[in-house]
């Protein structure tokens, strides 16, 4: 979603200079080559200078690969018979609208960054200054560590450690897993510290199924309520039914020009514990599944109509499971106290049929 530290980030980046060679960004649906190599690591000193975007970190099975980031874990391609379905961008770039990025330990937005914590008032920055909120948590400009690595996974690790707002110690796994037409993300958080502590998390891929715009795609996504916000996008509790809104596609229909940049609960979850949310081209091929699992009940959903450039509007959906509603940390929805040396381990992923 739009915020104006990513939109400071990506005018930084592009004075900092067009993406490195060999490293082109490709455009929503575009072809691309994909490399025999398995788990490549492109090292910052293959080119003379540094990718904005860390170390890059191939993994393929098949017909599929992704690429993630040293900085932030971020998820930056996901690629199945040659054609890219994230909206992405270059290794030397910098990810421009939180584009494939991990959102610990909180999604979205805490109101004004402050909330209290068992009787302790935190306040922490405002990363979303333009709205004087904390937006998309607090790792994923952070270099993680690549701690294991095979042909068709990558691990990355990182270790939070306390800070103003959030004074706690937190340790992060991030899995990466591709199979055919597959991606498969767990991320397994543990409280290292000695106190409880406040976690959520969320992720934030904009996919694209190859059409110039989304309006013409048609989406299935399985929530009975959703939230009202205010002003500065704060959502105001209790959600309400989608019934009778613009926001009701529990009956897959066309986009059209239907805005969103919505929360949404009460998920309607499948047999085997799995929300999906399914994105489709027109004729129904090719099709994107976001899918996550219970400990996932909490989604948003992000039709780019407010990004800074508008070039990018309406190009790509943002689909979000969250564990927790926007500014948990205040609402409390869904909002998972971690006790010292607990852990949370949660799944979600991305699926395309074609």
């Amino acid at each position: 979603m739009k915020n104006s530290i990513d939109q400071k980030l990506t005018r930084r980046a592009l004075l900092a200079g067009s993406a490195v060679s060999g490293v082109a960004l490709a455009a929503p649906g575009a072809l691309l080559s994909t490399s025999p190599a398995f788990a490549q690591v492109t090292e910052r000193g293959d080119t003379g200078e540094n990718l904005l975007s860390g170390k890059q970190y191939r993994i393929q099975s098949g017909n599929t690969a992704a690429t993630v980031t040293e900085v932030g874990a971020t998820l930056r391609e996901f690629i199945v018979q040659g054609k890219e379905y994230l909206d992405t961008f270059g290794a030397n770039e910098i990810s421009p609208n939180s584009n494939g990025q991990v959102l610990i330990p909180f999604p979205n937005r805490i109101d004004h960054g402050a909330y209290t914590f068992e009787g302790t008032a935190e306040q922490l920055p405002w990363s979303e200054p333009g709205n004087e909120n904390a937006i998309h948590g607090l790792t994923r400009w952070l270099n993680w560590e690549a701690t294991q690595q095979g042909g068709d996974s990558i691990q990355l690790s990182l270790i939070l450690h306390g800070q103003a707002g959030y004074p706690f110690v937190l340790s992060v796994h991030e899995t990466y897993r591709v199979s055919p037409n597959k991606l498969t993300v767990t991320t397994t958080a543990t409280n290292t510290g000695s106190s409880d502590l406040p976690y959520g998390v969320g992720y934030h891929p904009y996919v694209t199924v190859g059409t110039p715009l989304i309006n013409t795609d048609t989406l299935y996504l399985p929530a009975k309520t959703y939230f009202l916000t205010n002003s500065r996008l704060i959502p105001q509790p209790p959600a309400v039914t989608v019934a009778g809104t613009p926001y009701d596609f529990r009956t897959p229909h066309t986009l059209g020009t239907t805005f969103m940049d919505t929360g949404f609960t009460d998920l309607i979850f499948d047999a085997d514990g799995f929300f999906r949310v399914k994105l489709s081209a027109p004729g129904g091929k090719p099709e994107i599944t976001v899918f996550a699992d219970k400990h996932h009940q909490y989604l948003q959903i992000y039709t780019g109509d407010t990004l800074s450039n508008p070039a990018q509007r309406r190009t790509s959906l943002a689909i979000e499971p969250y564990s927790c509603a926007a500014d948990a940390f205040n609402n409390g929805l869904g909002l998972v106290t971690l006790k010292p040396n607990h852990s949370l381990t949660t799944t979600w992923g991305i699926e395309v049929s074609v």
